[in-house]
């Protein structure tokens, strides 16, 4: 069972994933219309960057997010199932 702690730990780690892959996507689209602006696409880079950051830590603590952070998550068996999906809170929906 989760801590509370753990609970805000996750919670927190799940709203800057969410922050920085709007940003992501957000400036995919300027770039394609300004396909040339550096400072555009090192804001890109730099998030990219930060993203797949906080996709592996989110990995190692609570599981992976998307199959692509599976390697990630630490364990010696497939616990893709084992936790809960973002959207429950420990064994039953909000």
């Amino acid at each position: 069972m989760m801590t509370s702690n753990q609970s805000q730990n996750r919670a927190k780690l799940l709203r800057e994933i969410n922050e920085v892959s709007f940003a992501v996507y957000d400036i995919l689209l300027y770039l394609d219309t300004h396909p040339c602006d550096k400072e555009a696409m090192e804001f890109y880079q730099k998030n990219v960057s930060r993203r797949r950051e906080l996709m592996k830590e989110y990995a190692r603590a609570f599981g992976p997010l998307t199959v692509d952070d599976a390697e990630f998550s630490c364990g010696d068996t497939w616990k893709w199932m084992e936790q809960p999906f973002p959207w429950e809170q420990e064994g039953g929906c909000r």
